[in-house]
C-alpha cells in the first residue's frame, strides 16, 4: 500500500489554487488566459472555482502559463525517486508485480 499523506481533493485544490495564482502573477484576466489557451471561459470559471476541468484543458492552460514541464515527471518510473511507490516496496528494496498488460 501506498503511503500518502494527502487526499486526491488535498492536490486538486493546491493545483487548482496553484494555477490561479500564477494567472494572476501574469497579470492574466480569467478572459484572457481562456482566450490564449482555447480553454472555454467557463471552463476556466469552473476550474478556479472547483477545480475540475478536463485533463486537456489544463494542459492547453499549464503551456500559457508556462508550466506545461511540470507533467514531464507524472507517473514516470524513476528508480531514484522513492514517490509513489508501495511502502513494502520501497522497504523490501524490490519491485512488486504489475497487473495487467503493456501494449
Amino acid at each position: 500500500m501506498a503511503v500518502s499523506l494527502k487526499s486526491p481533493n488535498d492536490v486538486l485544490e493546491e493545483v487548482r489554487d496553484r494555477f490561479k495564482r500564477r494567472r494572476l502573477a501574469l497579470n492574466l484576466t480569467q478572459a484572457g488566459l481562456a482566450k490564449r489557451s482555447g480553454v472555454a471561459l467557463g471552463s476556466l470559471k469552473r476550474f478556479e472555482t472547483t477545480g475540475l476541468v478536463a485533463f486537456d484543458s489544463l494542459l492547453k492552460l499549464a503551456l500559457v502559463l508556462d508550466c506545461l514541464g511540470d507533467f514531464d515527471g507524472l507517473a514516470a518510473e524513476d528508480a531514484q525517486s522513492l514517490s509513489g511507490k508501495p511502502l513494502d516496496e520501497v522497504l523490501a528494496g524490490t519491485r512488486t508485480r504489475k497487473k495487467g498488460r503493456m501494449t
